[in-house]
């Protein structure tokens, strides 16, 4: 994997840069779909390739080890052709959905014992399997496993808990190196900084990460409930550390405003199921702010869902059409709400790139995150 970090902005730390992997170049900033079971829910390949247009989505080790299971995806020849998918994928390591289990899972040095959530089976997850399984799904971009930890949360867990994600990582590497890639393609494995809300520890990972010389970094356990402000100064003091020539990824962030705000603290790549699941539930981002598309005043607005027409979506349905769709249950209003959000999202972060290259980012992020910050 190659970076290729071509400007920073003047007036804040964001950047514009090119990731080039096996699988093509991924512009940064860069936000990367949710495909947690080898789909971006509600979406054909053909839309996401042809309409959205991410250069990289993001699969999810936990649920793609459980269903459809690793030996199908290996016979398949790996997720990207089990899926019909040729651009690149990051698969996360599965700490975060372990994590999220908090009443069906145990944590030890050695790793953690779980329980599905499909059927009550036991399953183990070490730092050892999670990379043999992340090799059969075959992604481009590799997580470390770690322990992400709530919030709130005590400083001697976090302490602990970053300590043993360090240590994990150490495993993790160790055992890559000695497990051969199952594809014709090469793999890169990104490590997690950890260390809750606290600066010290955060400042700790960090350094500790950067020392380990990986080709990315990944910024962990935020968005998990903490207030914006704290997501922000933790992004910023691990920014700070982690070296300017390697990209960095900020997991499960976030919204509009938060993608914003991230890149200009120095944050190259994003994901996060916001865009898909809050279009699910009838939300849907626009430039000007958000929509609930079930709220009655929609109901005989027949204009088109966003002028901006970022995808066809946009302009080919009206919301009272849309407000219909939802209001009699119909799949395809979950749809027609799922594209437009992530045309909107892909729309944002190559805009901020085009403004991180003309060097004006600053102002126009400074407008965008005044102007999204409307119920409309």
């Amino acid at each position: 994997m190659k970076f290729d970090l071509l400007t920073t902005d003047s007036q804040s730390k964001a950047r514009a840069g090119v990731v080039t992997t096996d699988h093509g170049s991924i512009e940064t900033p860069i936000f990367m779909p949710v495909g947690t079971v080898a789909s971006v829910k509600g979406v054909h390949q053909r839309e996401l390739k042809n309409d959205i247009n991410p250069d990289i989505i993001l699969g999810n080790t936990y649920h793609l080890y459980l269903r459809p299971q690793t030996p199908i995806l290996e016979k398949a020849g790996g997720l990207h052709k089990f899926m019909n998918w040729d651009r690149n994928i990051l698969t996360d390591s599965g700490g975060y959905q372990v994590y999220s289990l908090s009443a069906n899972r145990k944590i030890k040095e050695e790793g953690v014992k779980f329980k599905s959530h499909i059927d009550g089976s036991y399953h183990v997850f070490t730092p050892e399997n999670v990379m043999e399984i992340q090799r059969t799904i075959g992604a481009d971009i590799i997580m470390a496993f770690d322990e992400c930890t709530p919030y709130p949360c005590d400083y001697s867990y976090a302490k602990n808990s970053m300590h043993m994600t360090h240590r994990w990582l150490e495993r993790c590497i160790t055992h890559l190196e000695k497990t051969p890639l199952k594809y014709d393609y090469n793999q890169t494995l990104f490590p997690i900084v950890q260390g809750s809300t606290y600066k010290d520890l955060r400042k700790q990972s960090a350094e500790y990460i950067a020392n380990t010389q990986q080709f990315g970094n990944a910024i962990g356990g935020l968005s998990v409930g903490e207030p914006a402000e704290e997501m922000y100064a933790m992004t910023e003091v691990v920014t700070e550390i982690l070296p300017e020539d390697k990209p960095r990824y900020l997991m499960g962030v976030g919204t509009p405003i938060n993608i914003l705000e991230n890149i200009s603290l120095g944050v190259d790549m994003f994901d996060c199921v916001m865009p898909t699941r809050n279009a699910r539930n009838g939300m849907l981002f626009t430039a000007n702010g958000t929509i609930n598309i079930k709220n009655k005043k929609w109901e005989d607005d027949f204009s088109p869902i966003d002028e901006m027409g970022i995808t066809w979506v946009d302009t080919d349905y009206s919301k009272a059409y849309l407000r219909h769709l939802f209001t009699v249950n119909e799949l395809l209003g979950k749809q027609i709400a799922t594209i437009h959000n992530l045309g909107f999202y892909l729309w944002l972060v190559r805009e901020a790139r085009k403004h991180i290259l003309a060097g004006d980012f600053r102002t126009w992020k400074d407008m965008m995150v005044k102007q999204m910050d409307k119920r409309l």
